[in-house]
């Protein structure tokens, strides 16, 4: 979905206040319904796994973006394909934080949670605050569903929601009623429950309809009954709202106009905006783009969706394995393609002798690496900052690769666009450090123009490049680039171009197989400096007073959660200082000079402090980790607290 954004934008304000409605102004309607303005609003959508609630947060957001909003989302699901019904493991939620200026983070805490059964009211209560609104499925509050999860009498009798602004609606029933001229069984009508909620909440908060119903008719082409039926349901829903004396109040969030720099946008996840950033990347380097790869979550959408685009001259290979996957990658850049695998940690792990051997190859390779929860396979669908250590040093001898980390779902487009350029300009695989919020979120991106993309474009070797002591013309496949100490790229087939590959140790130069300690020194140290002259921007600051005497460092996903953070640090009157590596190897030139500007260091990581651990070791700076590996991004008020601390230690 796309839409024209036309005003100029304009610096981001207020603090992100998670989980409160600020009231903009309100109206009456003819129908004697209010309608209040608000600033900011957190939904969040909970369900079982198989109650459609990734589809239903999915639509809201679609048609949430394509109204103007800014919006940042957080899917969170089971790793189960089909979870225990019923179960709090089994509760899929999506949650959608949307606004009528620039925010940066899903929300800490739901100003409206929708709880279709006594597992999603129970897994979820805990985050909602007092005073919110809760619209549950009654239809489900009875003794066996409640008993599941612990409930010994309805909590919707009991008086443990007092605190909160209850609507009790049998969506189920609701639903079947709506759908009882189509002629469907029971359990068909009952699935559609999800599309009433999704119309119900699309009349409460003015959303858009038209093309969720454009959407449903086209998702169910082959089924028109059921696309209808869902329609339908989804009308019920919203003429449900319109009528009912339970709903007295609807809300407007305005369009987020001034946040945006005009241009044409769109909603996109971070996994998408990667596949799109390849694609491009293979078009400004007018290269072949090869995926291989071996499906993992939260990786998978990749693979996926590049599928989709041969017309677009890209190639993707399903393998039998992880290993397979990336040694077909790197058969492809040896041919001459921009080459691509993708996985997440376990796969990275697999992958390790290969991405080694790319190394000594010295061929450009991206391996992206969508993290996620671990040891071993551990949390599939939950994200984490957890391999960067891995990616850093996770192959035997000395193999250094170069790292580059998206900060937002739409900055996931303009690192893969980096992280190809240095790969092809330095020969060198590269690893690109998503993880599952990235990939599963979503904001507005809003869409480059072509003339302000990147040129990638590389020459390959062509003829002999090296004239030896007789005079003899030959080509050397490892004779340098004196500013990048690239080697030469010569395409399979080439004539007079032929040369040896393979993992042992190359002589520099010629590339002729070499055991002589002073060539492996040279070629190691030779590998190591080319990584670390790899030319990256420097890192910027961000100290509006310019006195701030404590520094937060941050990488990846941590950006919006720390920038919500430091904004409420600010708008409470304390100085802080925010700084974000997008470069993780080499570090931007001038981070040392940055770091020792002041007097505190704190760096929020996803794992147990392995940013700080590099910065330590490297600047001699004393960080300070602020860490947490739940499988959830950090909270803004959590972080403010944090930083807080840290300001007044």
């Amino acid at each position: 979905m796309t839409s024209q954004v036309s005003s100029p934008a304009e610096q981001a304000e207020p603090a992100e206040q998670q989980g409160e409605q600020t009231l903009a102004g309100g109206q009456r309607t003819t129908d004697g319904k209010e309608v209040r303005r608000l600033d900011r609003v957190i939904i969040r959508f909970a369900g079982d796994s198989g109650d459609g609630m990734q589809l239903t947060g999915d639509r809201f957001t679609s048609e949430t973006a394509s109204f103007g909003n800014d919006l940042s989302t957080l899917p969170n699901f089971p790793a189960e394909i089909r979870a225990p019904a019923g179960t709090l493991p089994g509760v899929s939620s999506f949650q959608l934080h949307f606004a009528d200026h620039d925010i940066l983070t899903p929300g800490d805490a739901p100003n409206v949670l929708v709880a279709m059964n006594p597992a999603a009211l129970k897994a979820n209560l805990g985050d909602v605050p007092r005073g919110a609104e809760i619209i549950v499925n009654t239809d489900e509050f009875t003794k066996r569903p409640m008993a599941k999860v612990g409930y010994a009498q309805s909590p919707l009798e009991d008086g443990s929601l007092e605190g909160y602004h209850v609507h009790p609606v049998p969506l189920t029933t609701l639903t079947i009623e709506a759908l009882k001229d189509f002629g469907l069984s029971r359990k068909e009508a009952e699935r559609s429950k999800n599309m009433f909620a999704l119309g119900l909440l699309s009349w409460m908060y003015h959303r858009p309809t038209e093309n969720t119903e454009k959407f449903l008719r086209a998702k169910f082409a082959r089924k028109p009954q059921i696309a209808e039926a869902n329609v339908a349901a989804f009308r019920a829903g919203w003429n449900f709202g319109e009528t009912t004396e339970d709903f007295a109040v609807s809300y407007e969030v305005a369009p987020a106009a001034s946040a945006f720099p005009p241009g044409t946008y769109r909603n996109i996840s971070g996994n998408l905006a990667l596949s799109y950033g390849l694609i491009a990347a293979g078009r400004q380097a007018d290269l072949p783009l090869f995926l291989g790869s071996y499906p993992i979550t939260p990786a998978s959408d990749i693979l996926h969706e590049l599928s989709r685009h041969k017309n677009f001259g890209v190639r993707t290979f399903q393998a039998e394995d992880e290993i397979a996957g990336i040694g077909a990658a790197l058969g492809a850049a040896f041919g001459g393609a921009l080459a691509v695998t993708t996985t997440s940690g376990p796969g990275v792990a697999l992958k390790s002798e290969t991405i080694g051997l790319a190394v000594s190859l010295e061929l450009p390779l991206l391996v992206i690496d969508i993290q996620r929860g671990g040891p071993s396979t551990g949390l599939p669908t939950k994200t984490e900052q957890a391999d960067l250590l891995q990616a850093m040093y996770g192959r035997n001898g000395e193999a250094p690769v170069p790292i580059v980390a998206p900060k937002t779902p739409a900055d996931c487009f303009d690192a893969a666009l980096d992280a190809a350029r240095i790969a092809l300009a330095y020969r060198t695989p590269v690893f690109l450090l998503s993880d599952g919020y990235l990939a599963n979120g979503s904001e507005p991106w809003r869409v480059p123009e072509i003339d302000d993309l990147p040129d990638l474009r590389v020459q390959f070797a062509t003829g002999p490049n090296h004239t030896t002591e007789d005079g003899t013309e030959v080509f050397w496949p490892y004779k340098r680039d004196p500013k990048t100490l690239a080697r030469p790229w010569a395409v399979p087939g080439t004539p007079g171009l032929e040369h040896r590959i393979g993992g042992i140790e190359k002589q520099d130069g010629t590339g002729n197989i070499s055991y002589d300690p002073a060539n492996h020194d040279h070629m190691v140290r030779t590998r190591q400096a080319k990584v670390d002259g790899v030319q990256v921007p420097d890192i910027e600051v961000d100290d509006p007073t310019g006195d701030a005497r404590t520094l937060v460092l941050g990488w990846g996903s941590t950006y919006g959660p720390i920038t919500a953070a430091v904004r409420r640090v600010r708008t409470a009157g304390d100085r802080i200082a925010q700084a974000h590596l997008r470069h993780l190897n080499p570090f931007p030139a001038n981070l040392g000079e940055v770091l020792g500007r002041y007097e505190k260091v704190v760096v929020p990581e996803m794992n147990l402090g392995q940013l700080a651990t590099l910065i330590r070791a490297r600047y001699l700076v004393d960080a300070r980790s602020f860490t947490q590996v739940r499988g959830l991004p950090f909270k803004a008020e959590q972080l403010a607290t944090a930083l807080k601390e840290a300001i007044d230690d």
